[in-house]
């Protein structure tokens, strides 16, 4: 069959691409920036890849009129956009149109449970957008999900960063709330399995594991896999802006994407039938086992995707990719220009193990206030750390930067900055010869807004000349226990 694919770079998306080619499919896929689809990692090769904005119906003419199913798998959990229901709403409504001038024989939509009374406003947006595709006159099949777990999923490292990080929690009401998590294996299991699959056809199905549990259950569950003793307090007096706060601090999620979160938790989401049973056979694992599977793939290096890969202001903001050529006029640098006399791949491993675990080198502690000061403004902060510790791709994120660049043949590396700045900021790292030595080069580039971005960067100069040097020298002499 011929399959689109439409967020074939989330976190869905991009576990799902492999199965369907295992399967024997052809697949389309939509992306927003082709520069993301870059790595032979993502298949690049293997399938159709073609660029579309559903905000913008124009840019939707490549979609082949020979499909025969689509998935549609994109949302704005994490916009902070005002009106993101107005634009998920006519996200939908120009994919329909789009589609409506081909053969799709099925439209395939993963979203939330919406069982519940009283729904959050993302969880309505998601019910609307279940209507928009309803409507459209193509067979259509619904999936319900609750909270997904595997690795790099937004819930399990929700969950593993208050569990790991907090011995006692002061947590709010919405912890006891219930709801019925799933693996990301039995997501996949049943996307695949719906695919023009007459029984499917028409169907909204509910999916989800076993266990029923609250939020709280989760997390003290998660501790005694960990081996953690762990206490929670719950108090009914904080209100939900407080807890989206206490979460954006404690968690890695930013401030936009931790109130719709909190928002959501209000809602109990739990399956009211399962018919998919009969659709598509077969058990779903339970919590512990997800976990411990997701804890095996952490422990291989080989998280597959990740929700922090997703963009920063969600789907909405496609331009990231256009900062890669870094702009000459109207910016302020610092070089660093390194020699050292150590094998030059060594080198340029150290640079390609930034960020994450394995820190920044030297004065992590300086990074670590940088981060917690952006996460008090709202920002990202540095809790998101890596998605592979061995592995990185243009497009990823490391810390608060953003991948732009990662050319392991021309020894390079480009990252762009998304703490909040008064300006643009790129850091560029690179192994380069010459004469017979080599050097690392090491470049931040900062291109400011107006009199305070000036005055950010002549006030921050110092501490660029104590942290620029000692990092560069560090990462020239690391070596890897």
């Amino acid at each position: 069959m011929k399959i689109l694919l439409t967020g074939a770079n989330g976190y869905i998306g991009t576990r799902l691409l492999p199965v369907l080619l295992a399967a024997g499919h052809e697949v389309v896929c939509m992306v927003r920036d082709k520069r993301r689809f870059s790595e032979a990692s993502d298949f690049g090769d293997q399938v159709q890849i073609i660029t579309g904005d559903l905000l913008k119906p124009e840019t939707l003419v490549e979609i082949p009129s020979n499909i025969d199913a689509a998935y549609y798998l994109v949302h704005s959990m994490s916009a902070s956009e005002h009106g993101f229901s107005e634009l998920e709403t006519a996200s939908a409504q120009n994919f329909i149109a789009a589609l409506k001038h081909s053969q799709c024989q099925q439209l395939i939509y993963l979203t939330g449970i919406v069982n519940d009374l009283g729904l959050s406003e993302h969880l309505s947006s998601r019910l609307a957008v279940e209507d928009v595709l309803k409507q459209s006159g193509i067979p259509f099949t619904i999936l319900r999900a609750a909270i997904i777990i595997g690795s790099g999923s937004a819930s399990f490292e929700i969950i593993r960063d208050l569990t790991e990080k907090l011995p006692v929690m002061v947590a709010p009401k919405w912890i006891k709330t219930k709801c019925q998590p799933i693996g990301i294996r039995d997501v996949l299991r049943y996307l695949s399995g719906v695919l023009l699959n007459e029984k499917a056809m028409q169907q909204t199905f509910d999916i989800g594991g076993p266990d029923i549990l609250s939020y709280r259950e989760m997390m003290l569950q998660y501790a005694e896999v960990r081996h953690l003793r762990r206490f929670i307090l719950t108090l009914p007096l904080l209100t939900p802006r407080l807890s989206s706060l206490w979460l954006n601090m404690v968690t890695s999620v930013p401030y936009a994407l931790a109130r719709s979160l909190v928002d959501s938790m209000k809602n109990e989401v739990v399956c009211k039938e399962n018919c998919i049973s009969s659709v598509v056979p077969g058990a779903c694992l339970p919590y512990r086992k997800n976990l411990a599977l997701a804890f095996e793939k952490i422990e291989q290096n080989s998280i597959v995707s990740s929700w922090k890969d997703a963009l920063n202001r969600g789907y909405l903001d496609t331009s990231f990719m256009d900062q890669v050529k870094v702009p000459q006029n109207g910016t302020l640098e610092y070089k660093v220009k390194m020699p050292f006399e150590r094998d030059p791949q060594e080198v340029f491993e150290n640079i390609w193990s930034i960020g994450g675990n394995r820190g920044w080198y030297y004065a992590d502690w300086l990074w670590n206030l940088r981060g917690f000061l952006d996460k008090l403004m709202g920002g990202v902060g540095t809790r998101r750390g890596r998605t592979s510790n061995i592995s990185i791709h243009a497009g990823d994120v490391v810390d608060f930067w953003r991948v732009l660049l990662a050319d392991q043949q021309n020894k390079r590396l480009l990252l762009f900055a998304e703490m909040k700045v008064p300006g643009e900021a790129w850091l560029e790292f690179k192994v380069i010869e010459f004469h017979g030595q080599y050097f690392l080069s090491q470049i931040a580039t900062f291109r400011p807004s107006g009199l305070w971005g000036r005055a950010y960067w002549y006030a921050m100069f110092p501490f660029h000349i104590f942290l620029f040097n000692g990092m560069a020298r560090r990462i020239t002499q690391f070596k890897a226990q």
